[in-house]
């Protein structure tokens, strides 16, 4: 998609007189650096130090090691999948290629590429996915796992491949600094995990291609920092990898300074992004593992360097564990909340690696677990790894007691119950900062679980760009389990990045297994909402009140894919089955609404479900449609049977 004039001046309404200032900066440094590009310096005696210390790999579980190497095979095969797309032209890639659309992304000055353009560039994540070149780090510790050298030689022939396709400022690859930060930390641990092969140095410290790139790298990331309303999970990424980089290949001039002002951006933007309560604000669950992911892997960067790193650095981390650790459900699901692109910060293991268990047992080796923490109970080859680097360090703040449930900054709640029921409720921010870039239009939204299965289910992402109606669909209020007014949105969108006006919510209460809260997206009306979890305990309870002048409703109810739902008038009748066992519930919903299932449809899209980027399956919507009165409100009951 290409974005109008329109967007742009919507876009430009957003940003403070700072970051008008920094971009128009931005703007004539990228054509003076089109004139004259920037040269890397001439340096001799580079050196690689920051290598893993002995015993480091003998520690990995052995299998996560077998997970690992398994994926490494079918690396070594051309076979990927990224996002939906299953490729098996790996083995020899074209970096510019989307197999998606079969479009080729266009030659030239980077800044010239309209990426955004799907017809002209094609899916750009699916160009950038592999460039990221985090698949290239799974091969590498394959190689320092089992010592095979072939796994060394394909890094080796892929790195040359694209140093030779990508050189500096021309094409795709330049464009965004999370690509290039990303792919820094991926090329600090390349070499680190190929180091006992013998063409490691040859490949990086006295290769002056790899020298340019890695130098053109850092140059770029200080030169163009994401900015002002941008500074989200991407200036994360940039900071972290400009720390990795500059800590693991000290070798320029810059080195010093680069990493002093990485460092010191990375625990601004850190606290920044992270609320007090350790939830990171964007308010988008795999952002906050992103986040966690990068920051770990910079602070094991700084400790192996031996830089000092600020106190509030760990102290951001450990609350951000600790949150992950209170969130999480019987079965180590955060949350589904706002946008999620299957990003990572950095990947060593092997499908069927648990992301969200391998970061709380990196907290366990960093941190220290408390006795509230659900048990983890897999492995991963990546806990190691960071453990071995990371210097250990007394906490300077005093951690939760017991598990909490209630997070009042983000206005997020958890509600528990037996039979491992697990309620989220939305009483928060929009999003972060003014465009809110990765929030949906959810205020008051429920996610309901039980054994760990979605039955009210957020349906997730699916999409950034070239799909429009997707995009909008899977960020609206009727695509999330909450209350739509006059078929309006209740956050108004300014296109697929951008909002231009925050519903504002506010959390009334939160005691024990009772949540409610309100929010004012519909002018003058207020939709209040009021869950409870009964004495029992089996019984959820959703009240609906729309304060106002009589407006269209619907009610939404996005039932997860597992679930087979039989409807009759405003009764649902619920089944799935969870380890070989049948399990039902029971869904009454409000009489005064008159009420459709919905699976499958297109136009518009509605009832649908997305486990991750780029993938969506068909799942049972229930919508109900009628008036709202002023006076009496909306019950619904969701009753779980033994």
């Amino acid at each position: 998609m290409t974005m109008s004039v329109g967007w742009y001046l919507r876009r430009l309404s957003r940003m403070g007189p700072q970051e008008v200032a920094g971009r128009v900066a931005d703007t004539v440094r990228r054509r003076r650096w089109r004139a004259t590009p920037p040269d890397c310096p001439n340096v001799t005696g580079a050196r690689f130090t920051a290598v893993l210390p002995a015993g480091t790999i003998a520690a990995v579980p052995p299998d996560a090691a077998k997970r690992l190497v398994a994926e490494a095979d079918l690396l070594m095969d051309g076979h990927a999948e990224f996002f939906g797309v299953v490729r098996d032209d790996l083995a020899d890639p074209d970096w510019w290629f989307d197999p998606k659309t079969g479009r080729r992304a266009p030659e030239g000055y980077a800044f010239d590429v309209p990426y955004r353009s799907e017809d002209a560039v094609g899916d750009i994540k699916q160009i950038w996915e592999p460039s990221r070149h985090q698949y290239l780090t799974q091969l590498a510790a394959a190689y320092a796992i089992t010592g095979n050298e072939r796994y060394a030689e394909r890094v080796a022939e892929h790195l040359r491949s694209w140093w030779e396709a990508n050189p500096p400022l021309r094409g795709v690859h330049w464009l965004s600094g999370i690509e290039l930060g990303i792919r820094l930390m991926s090329w600090v641990w390349v070499r680190r995990l190929l180091d006992g092969w013998p063409g490691a140095a040859g490949l990086f410290e006295d290769n002056p291609v790899a020298r340019n790139q890695i130098w053109h790298h850092q140059r770029w990331l200080a030169a163009f920092p994401s900015r002002g309303s941008s500074a989200n999970n991407h200036v994360i990424a940039e900071d972290a990898g400009q720390l990795a980089a500059a800590c693991a290949f000290d070798w320029f001039p810059e080195s010093a300074r680069w990493r002093t002002g990485a460092l010191r951006s990375l625990e601004r933007q850190l606290r920044a992004n992270t609320y007090l309560s350790g939830l990171n604000r964007e308010l988008a669950t795999e952002y906050h593992g992103l986040v966690l992911e990068l920051g770990l892997a910079a602070l094991a960067e700084a400790d192996a360097a031996g830089v000092q790193v600020p106190a509030t650095v760990r102290l951001v981390l450990l609350r951000m564990t600790d949150a992950l650790a209170a969130v999480v459900d019987n079965r180590l699901r955060p949350p589904r909340q706002g946008d999620a692109d299957d990003g990572h910060g950095l990947i060593v293991d092997g499908a069927g690696t648990d992301r969200w268990a391998s970061l709380l047992a990196t907290g366990d080796a960093v941190f220290g677990r408390l006795d509230w923490w659900p048990t983890v109970t897999g492995t991963d080859v990546r806990t190691p790894l960071l453990a071995a680097l990371v210097k250990p360090a007394e906490p300077s703040v005093t951690r939760p007691a017991s598990r909490p449930t209630h997070f009042a900054d983000a206005g997020m709640t958890i509600l528990r119950g037996p039979e491992e029921i697990w309620v989220r409720c939305d009483g928060g921010p929009h999003g972060f900062l003014s465009i809110a870039a990765h929030a949906h239009a959810d205020a008051l939204s429920v996610e309901v679980r039980h054994d760990g299965v979605d039955v009210l289910a957020d349906p997730g992402t699916y999409c950034y760009h070239g799909q429009p109606e997707w995009r909008q669909y899977f960020r609206s209020t009727l695509g999330h389990n909450t209350l739509q007014l006059d078929g309006a949105d209740q956050s108004v969108s300014g296109g697929p990045f951008l909002w231009t006006r925050h519903a504002q919510s506010r959390v009334l209460s939160a005691e024990g297994a009772r949540w409610s809260a309100e929010h004012d997206g519909y002018q003058g009306s207020v939709h209040r909402r009021q869950v409870e979890l009964t004495a029992d305990e089996q019984e959820l309870r959703i009240v609906d009140e729309v304060k106002g002048p009589p407006r269209e409703a619907r009610l939404a109810f996005h039932l997860g894919p597992a679930i087979t739902a039989e409807l009759a008038g405003n009764q649902a009748r619920l089944t799935w089955t969870r380890d070989g066992e049948d399990r039902s519930a029971v869904l009454d919903l409000p009489a005064q609404l008159s009420w459709q299932a919905h699976r499958g449809e297109t136009e518009p899209p509605l009832g649908w479900y997305s486990e991750g980027f780029g993938r969506k399956e068909p799942a049972t919507t229930l919508i109900g449609t009628g008036t709202t009165d002023g006076t009496e409100g909306f019950t619904t009951v969701l009753r779980f049977r033994g």
